[in-house]
C-alpha cells in the first residue's frame, strides 16, 4: 500500500506484491505456472485411466486365461465333458499325449508328472506320478511291461512300469530328451534330443543307451512307421523330414518340407503312404508323400500349430495349437484334403491323442490358477 500527502488529501493506490517466482527467477511463473498446473493435472487424470484400464484387461484377460468355459460350437466334434487332473502350483503345462491300450498318457511338464487315465472305467480314473524334471514324450516299450519317459532338465529317460506307475530305472541322455518313440522291429527306443541335435537310442532289454545318431538340425515330433520300419522326424531348424533306419545307425532319407516353417507335429497314415506334419511359423498343415519325398497339399490349420494326430478309421486329421482351436481335416483320398471345422477350444490347448478304437478325440489344456484338464470330444458324422 503506498500513501501519498498532498494538498488534495490523501490518495491511496493499491499496488501488487511482486510474485515470488519472479523474485527468485524461477520459470515458468505467474499465469504460465497456473496453466502448467493445470495440465499437469490433466495429464494425471489420463494417466491414471490408462493405468485403469489396463489393470482392468490384465484382469480379464488373466480371467479369460484361467477359465476354461466349454468348447466352441461344432458340426464335426461333440464335446462329452472334461477329465480334470492334478493341480500343482498356479501355471500347470501339459505335453505330450497317446493312447496306449485303455490308457491314456497325458506328461504334466511343468509339474514332472505322468498322469495314467484309464480310459475302460465308467467314470475315468486318474493316477499320478511325479519325479524331477520336466516330463515330454511318454511311450510303451513293447510287451514287457515297460514305458518311458523323457525328462528335460536332468537330461534323462525314466524306465517305469506303466501298470503300477513305479520307477525302475533312469537312463542319462543328451541336452533336451522331447519326442519319444519304440521301434518294435530292433526293440529300440528313439529319442529326439533337441537343443543337442541328435536322436539316442535305448535298448529295451537291456534298459541302456545303445547310441547316437546325429541329425543335422533341432529335431521336434517323430514317428514310427510300421510298413517301411523307419522312424521319421521332423527337423525343425531346417524345414525337414528325416527318414532313419535304427538297424542301420543312420539316415536314410532327407527331404525338404516347403511351404511348411518350422515343422513340429508329426503323424503317419502308413497305409497311403502319407505323412501329416504341422508348421509352427505359418500355420500350416502339409500333406507328405513318403514314396516320392514330396508335399502334395496344405491346409490352412489355426495359429501357432503344435500337435497333429490321425485317426486312421474315420480319415481324419486333428491339429492343435497355441492359439486354442481344433483343426479337423477329412482324407478324401491320398491326394485330396478338406477342412471340415475350426473349433475353438482353449488357449494354449496344444497337445492332444485320438483313441483309434472308439475315436474319441482328447485335447490337453494347460492351466493358471485352475486344474489342468483333458477336453474329451466325439466325432459327428454326416
Amino acid at each position: 500500500m503506498f500513501i501519498a500527502r498532498g494538498g488534495g488529501g490523501v490518495q491511496q493506490r493499491q499496488t501488487r506484491s511482486r510474485p515470488l517466482c519472479r523474485t527468485w527467477k524461477i520459470e515458468p511463473c505467474g499465469p504460465d505456472l497456473e496453466r502448467l498446473g493445470a495440465s499437469l493435472k490433466i495429464a494425471l487424470r489420463v494417466l491414471a485411466g490408462l493405468v485403469l484400464l489396463v489393470v482392468t484387461l490384465a484382469a480379464a484377460a488373466l480371467a479369460w486365461l484361467a477359465y476354461p468355459g466349454r468348447p466352441g460350437a461344432s458340426h464335426a466334434l461333440a464335446f462329452d465333458g472334461y477329465i480334470l487332473l492334478p493341480r500343482h502350483g498356479f501355471l500347470n503345462v501339459l505335453d505330450y499325449m497317446n493312447v496306449e491300450d485303455r490308457w491314456l498318457f497325458v506328461s504334466g511338464a511343468s509339474a514332472g508328472s505322468v498322469f495314467r487315465i484309464d480310459l475302460g472305467a465308467a467314470k475315468p480314473s486318474v493316477t499320478e506320478w511325479r519325479g524331477d524334471g520336466r516330463t515330454h514324450g511318454i511311450v510303451l516299450g513293447g510287451a514287457q511291461d515297460l514305458a518311458f519317459v523323457t525328462r528335460s532338465g536332468v537330461n534323462a529317460v525314466d524306465v517305469f512300469n506303466p501298470s503300477t506307475l513305479a520307477h525302475l530305472a533312469r537312463i542319462p541322455v543328451a541336452d533336451d530328451p522331447d519326442a519319444i518313440a519304440y521301434d518294435p522291429k530292433h526293440k529300440i527306443i528313439y529319442v529326439a534330443n533337441g537343443d543337442a541335435g541328435l536322436a539316442t537310442l535305448i535298448d529295451v532289454a537291456m534298459r541302456a543307451k545303445a547310441g547316437t545318431i546325429a541329425l543335422g538340425g533341432k529335431p521336434e515330433f517323430a514317428a514310427y512307421d510300421p510298413v517301411s520300419g523307419l522312424i521319421y522326424q521332423n527337423i525343425e531348424s531346417t524345414n525337414e523330414l528325416a527318414a532313419i533306419d535304427l538297424g542301420e545307425r543312420r539316415i536314410v532319407g532327407r527331404w525338404t518340407v516347403r511351404p511348411c516353417e518350422s515343422p513340429t507335429g508329426l503323424a503317419i497314415d502308413s497305409a497311403n503312404r502319407r505323412a501329416f506334419i504341422v508348421c509352427g511359423k505359418n500355420a500350416l498343415l502339409v500333406v507328405f508323400d513318403l514314396e516320392h519325398g514330396r508335399p502334395v497339399q496344405s491346409l490352412k490349420t489355426g495359429f501357432g500349430p503344435d500337435g497333429v494326430a490321425f485317426d486312421a478309421g474315420l480319415r481324419r486329421i486333428y491339429a492343435t495349437g497355441l492359439a486354442g482351436n481344433v483343426s479337423v481335416t477329412a482324407e478324401i483320398g491320398p491326394d485330396l484334403y478338406r477342412n471340415l471345422d475350426l473349433v475353438s477350444t482353449h488357449f494354449a490347448a496344444h497337445t492332444l491323442a485320438v483313441d483309434p478304437h472308439t475315436h474319441k478325440l482328447y485335447v490337453g489344456y494347460a492351466s493358471l490358477g485352475v486344474s489342468p484338464r483333458i477336453a474329451v470330444f466325439s466325432p459327428t458324422l454326416h
